[in-house]
C-alpha cells in the first residue's frame, strides 16, 4: 500500500488534474496498491479565508470572492466531466458551494469568525475538490470513491490546529479499508471531534492526513506530489543553482521545515518516523523523476550540509546588563514570560558571559513579547541592571543543515568565510549540541546575497559564479566584453568559473539582466530594450540587487563614474578600472578608497591604471609587500608619446608625425590630452602613491613639450596649425638629441620624494632608447636591485591589452572570492 498526496498546484486547474489522473492510471497499470490524499484547488484556501474575514468584518466584496470560487470550480468540472454527466457533479458540487455561501451569510450577519466556524468553512476547498476529482477517475476508468477524512480522523476541539487521537482514527482507518476495493480519494487536511464537529490539521495539514493514513495501514511508502523535483539544497527562486537531493533523513527533513523550507507539513513525520516508512517527494509535472526520498538514515554524499533553509522576517529581541550576570533563574523567568503571552522563540543565543541573551520571534510578536519582558523584569530595568528591552527588526535566519556536520571541522570557517567575503555582517548565530544545523541572523536586504553565496560555497565550492556590472561599452569596455565572451567555455572547463555580465551602460542607455546578460546579443539588446541611462538609477540597482561576488567595472575616463566608488565598496561590491581619475585625484580619496575596500573585504584594483596590461602596480606591491625598499621609479608610461618619439627622427615633420598618430588611433581624440603630459604625470603619481609616498597630482613637475600656444588653440585644427609653427622647435630638439648619439623619450621618473616628466634625450646606455611601436617601459631600482633595475616592458596603449589587463583583474578578484 502507498499513499500518495497531491498538493494544491497539482490540482490546480483542469490541466494538472489530468496529469494527476495520468499518474493515477499508470499506477494501476503496474497493479499497485495506493490511495490518495489531495489538497483544495490551489489558491482556494487563501480566497475562502480572505471571504470569511471579509464577511466578518460586514465587508461585502466576500460575495465577489465566493463568485470566484463558485465560478472556477464549475469552470473546472465543465472542462474535464463529459457533458452527460455534468449536471449531476455540477449539482453535488452546487449542494456544497450553497453550503459554504449560508456560513459566509451568517458570518456577515453575526460578525463574528470563531476558529471553529473557519475550520468548518475552510474544510469546503478539498471537499470539492476531492469529489471532482473521484468522479473524473471514474470517468477516466478508474474506479474511485471519495472520502470524506472527517468520518475517520479523530481530533480534540484544538480548532485550526487540531491534535489527533491516533487510537480511535487508527481503528477507523482499519476498518474503513477493510470494506472497499477502491481508490479512496481523500480529503487532506480535514477532521472532525468526537462530537462531529469539523477541525483542521494546520496548514499543510494535507501532507499530515497522508501519513496518519499511512502510519495507520502501515503503507510502504507515502509519495507528496508537488510542483519541484523533490526537496532543493535551498529556494530556487532566490538560487538559479539550487538543485534537488535525492536523500535525506527524517530529522534534516525536520530541521529544514522548521527553518521555512517548503520540504514537508512538519507533524508528517512523526507517525511516518516512528514506523520507520519513508516519504517521497515527488513532482507531478515531471513524474518519472526520482525525486527526494525522507527516511531514518541518509545517503552520505559528498556534500558537507544537506540544505539551506531561510526564515525571511524575523525579529531579533535583546535581554542584556550586569544584572544577568551569574543570577539563576533567570532564562526561565524569560521563556517563562515568554510562553504566558503565547510568543514562539525561533532561535535562542547567549554570551558565554551571561551578560546578555539575544532571541528571534515573528515581528508581530515583537510589543507582546516587549511588553511581557518588561513586566516580568521591571525592577531590575529600574534598578538599571537590566538594559531596556531591545528589539531588532527587518532580519532574516539563514541555516545550514546535514547530518554530515556533525565532527566535520571547517563547517563553521567555510559558512562565515563565504558571508564575510560578500560584506555580510552576522546580527547572531546559534547553534545546537547535536551539530545538525548552524543558523545566523542576518540583515533581510542581505538575504538573497547570503543565500547565494553559501549555496556556491557548499554546493558549488568547485564553481564559482561573478556578476558584473559594467559601465563604459566604448573600445576597451566592447572589447572587454567580446574577449569575455570568447574564453566563457574555456573559463568553465578549465577554472570552473562563469561570469555573468548582469547590467550595462553606456552614454546613453543601460540595460540589466539579473539572468545574465546574452554576450552575442548585447548590443542589439541594449539599442532595443535599454532604457535612458542614469547612473544614479543604475549604481542602486546593482546594489537593490545585493548578488553575492559582484564586481563594478568602470570602462570609463568620466569623473562622475568615479563619485560613486565610495558608496559601491561601502555596498561590499569590488571594483576594477583603467579609470585613472581615483587613484590620481586627491590623496585623502586615493586613501579612502583603499580603506574602504580593506574594511569590507572587497577589492579595488586598477592595474591598468599605469601600463594597461602590464603587470606593473603588482610588481611594485610584491617589492613592497616582500620587504624591499623603492628607491627610483622611471617610465616611459605613454604608449601614445611612446609611438609618437619611437617614430619621429626628424625626416617627417613632427607635426605629421601626431597627425599620422591621431590617425591611426593612437592618441585622444584631441592630442593634446596626450602631449600636455597630464596622463603621464597622473601614472608616476599612482606610482608614487603605491610605493607609499603622500603626492598630489600638483606635486608632480610637468615639463612641457610644446609652447602653450599650441595648448591654449581654441580648437584641434587651430591646435594643428600651432603646431605646424613649432615643427622647427621639435626639429632642433631631434638634431641635438642626434649629434650626440641620442633619441628623444617622454619619461615620467620620482625619486627621493620628487615627480617630474619630462622630454629627454637618452642614448644607448638607458634601457628606454631601444624603445619602439607603442611600448611602455618601467624601471624600478631598489635595494635589492639597485646595480641593474628590475625593469617590466611591453605594450602600453591599445583597447586589445588595456581590456586583457581589466579581464585579468576580474579573473584575480574571482579566485579571491567565497
Amino acid at each position: 500500500m502507498k499513499l500518495l498526496k497531491f498538493g494544491g498546484t497539482s490540482v490546480g486547474s483542469p490541466e494538472s488534474i489530468r496529469q494527476v489522473a495520468e499518474i493515477v492510471k499508470d499506477y494501476k497499470r503496474k497493479n499497485l496498491e495506493f490511495a490518495m490524499v489531495n489538497s483544495a484547488m490551489g489558491g482556494i484556501t487563501n480566497k475562502i479565508i480572505d471571504a470569511a474575514h471579509r464577511a466578518s468584518n460586514s465587508d461585502e466584496t466576500y460575495k465577489e470572492i465566493f463568485a470566484d470560487i463558485e465560478t472556477r470550480h464549475i469552470a473546472t468540472i465543465k472542462e474535464l466531466i463529459i457533458i452527460e454527466s455534468q449536471s449531476r457533479v455540477i449539482a453535488q458540487t452546487k449542494i456544497l458551494l450553497n453550503e459554504l455561501e449560508d456560513l459566509l451569510y451568517g458570518v456577515s450577519l453575526i460578525k463574528e469568525l470563531s476558529l471553529r466556524t473557519l475550520d468548518l468553512i475552510l474544510s469546503f476547498g478539498e471537499r470539492m475538490a476531492s469529489y471532482v476529482i473521484s468522479e473524473f477517475l471514474n470517468q477516466e476508468g478508474v474506479p474511485a470513491e471519495f472520502l470524506d477524512a472527517r468520518k475517520l480522523i479523530l481530533t480534540d476541539k484544538t480548532f485550526g490546529n487540531a491534535k489527533v487521537d491516533f487510537e480511535e482514527t487508527n481503528y477507523n482507518i482499519v476498518e474503513h479499508f477493510k470494506n472497499t476495493d477502491k481508490l479512496q480519494v481523500i480529503t487532506g487536511f480535514v477532521a472532525s471531534t468526537e462530537r462531529g464537529a469539523t477541525t483542521t490539521l494546520g496548514r499543510g495539514g494535507s501532507d499530515y492526513t497522508a501519513a496518519i493514513f499511512g502510519a495507520a495501514l502501515n503503507a510502504e511508502s507515502v509519495e507528496i506530489w508537488t510542483d519541484v523535483d523533490g526537496v532543493m539544497t535551498t529556494d530556487p527562486r532566490m538560487v538559479r543553482e539550487a538543485f534537488s537531493l535525492p536523500t535525506m533523513s527524517y530529522e534534516e527533513a525536520m530541521e529544514m521545515s522548521h527553518f521555512g523550507a517548503k520540504v514537508i507539513y512538519p507533524p508528517t513525520i512523526q507517525p511516518l518516523c516512528s514506523k520507520n516508512i519513508p516519504i517521497y517527494i515527488k513532482n507531478t509535472f515531471n513524474p518519472t523523476f526520482e525525486g527526494t526520498r525522507i527516511s531514518r538514515d541518509s545517503e552520505q554524499r559528498e556534500y558537507l550540509i544537506k540544505g539551506i533553509s531561510t526564515i525571511k522576517d524575523v525579529a531579533l529581541i535583546n535581554l542584556q546588563g550586569s544584572g544577568l550576570i551569574g543570577v539563576t533563574g533567570v532564562s526561565s523567568r524569560l521563556f517563562g514570560a515568554l510562553a504566558k503571552s503565547d510568543v514562539n522563540v525561533i532561535l535562542i543565543t547567549q554570551a558565554s558571559s551571561e551578560h546578555s541573551i539575544s532571541f528571534a520571534i515573528n515581528p508581530s510578536d515583537s510589543e507582546k513579547a516587549r511588553e511581557a519582558l518588561q513586566k516580568e523584569f521591571n525592577e531590575e530595568i529600574k534598578a538599571r541592571k537590566i538594559d531596556p528591552i531591545q528589539i531588532e527588526v527587518n532580519l532574516s535566519v539563514l541555516a545550514i543543515i546535514g547530518e554530515n556536520m556533525r565532527h566535520t571541522p571547517g563547517i563553521s570557517a567555510k559558512f562565515f568565510n563565504a558571508l564575510g567575503k560578500n560584506g555580510i555582517n552576522v546580527v547572531a548565530m546559534a547553534q545546537g549540541s547535536s551539530e545538525l544545523n548552524l543558523s545566523v541572523v542576518v540583515p533581510s536586504k542581505d538575504l538573497s546575497k547570503a543565500l547565494n553565496s553559501v549555496h556556491d560555497a557548499f554546493f558549488l565550492s568547485n564553481h564559482k559564479t561573478v556578476n558584473l556590472f559594467v559601465v563604459g561599452v566604448g573600445l576597451i569596455g566592447g572589447t572587454l566584453i567580446d574577449q569575455i565572451k570568447k574564453q566563457a567555455d574555456v573559463l568553465r572547463e578549465k577554472q570552473l568559473l562563469n561570469i555573468n555580465v548582469i547590467g550595462i551602460a553606456r552614454s546613453t542607455k543601460m540595460l540589466f539582466n539579473e539572468s545574465g546578460i546574452n554576450l552575442e546579443t548585447w548590443e542589439q539588446d541594449l539599442d532595443e530594450r535599454g532604457e535612458a541611462v542614469d547612473l544614479d538609477a543604475f549604481v542602486m540597482k546593482m546594489k537593490v540587487l545585493n548578488l553575492s561576488n559582484s564586481i563594478f567595472v568602470d570602462n570609463t575616463s568620466s569623473a562622475e563614474v568615479i563619485k560613486y566608488y565610495m558608496s559601491i565598496l561601502d555596498a561590499s561590491i569590488n571594483i576594477t578600472t583603467p579609470n585613472k581619475l581615483a587613484s590620481s585625484g586627491s590623496y585623502i580619496q586615493y586613501d579612502e578608497l583603499k580603506k574602504l575596500a580593506f574594511n569590507h573585504n572587497v577589492k579595488y584594483l586598477y592595474e591598468t591604471n599605469v601600463g594597461a596590461g602590464l603587470p606593473v602596480l603588482t610588481t611594485l606591491s610584491d617589492l613592497k609587500n616582500s620587504g624591499d625598499e623603492i628607491i627610483s621609479i622611471e617610465g616611459v608610461l605613454s604608449g601614445t608619446l611612446s609611438f609618437i618619439f619611437n617614430t619621429y627622427d626628424g625626416s617627417v615633420p613632427f607635426s605629421q608625425v601626431v597627425k599620422d598618430a591621431k590617425e591611426k588611433g593612437f592618441t585622444e581624440p584631441d592630442p593634446r590630452d596626450d602631449l600636455n603630459g597630464m596622463d603621464v604625470a597622473r601614472k608616476i603619481l599612482i606610482l608614487a602613491r603605491e610605493a607609499g609616498n603622500v603626492l598630489e597630482l600638483q606635486d608632480v613637475e610637468i615639463d612641457p613639450i610644446l609652447p602653450q600656444n599650441c595648448f591654449d588653440a581654441p580648437s584641434i585644427e587651430e591646435f594643428f596649425v600651432e603646431l605646424e609653427k613649432a615643427d622647427g622647435q621639435m626639429a632642433d630638439k631631434c638634431q641635438s638629441a642626434a649629434q650626440d648619439g641620442k633619441v628623444l623619450r617622454f619619461i615620467a621618473s620620482f625619486e627621493d620624494g620628487k615627480a617630474k616628466v619630462s622630454l629627454q634625450a637618452v642614448d644607448m646606455s638607458n634601457p628606454f632608447y631601444s624603445l619602439s611601436g607603442s611600448d611602455n617601459m618601467i624601471s624600478f631600482r631598489t635595494s635589492r636591485y639597485d646595480e641593474r633595475p628590475l625593469v617590466i616592458k611591453g605594450p602600453g596603449a591599445g583597447a586589445e591589452v588595456t581590456a586583457a589587463g581589466v579581464f585579468a583583474e576580474i579573473i584575480s578578484i574571482s579566485n579571491k572570492l567565497a
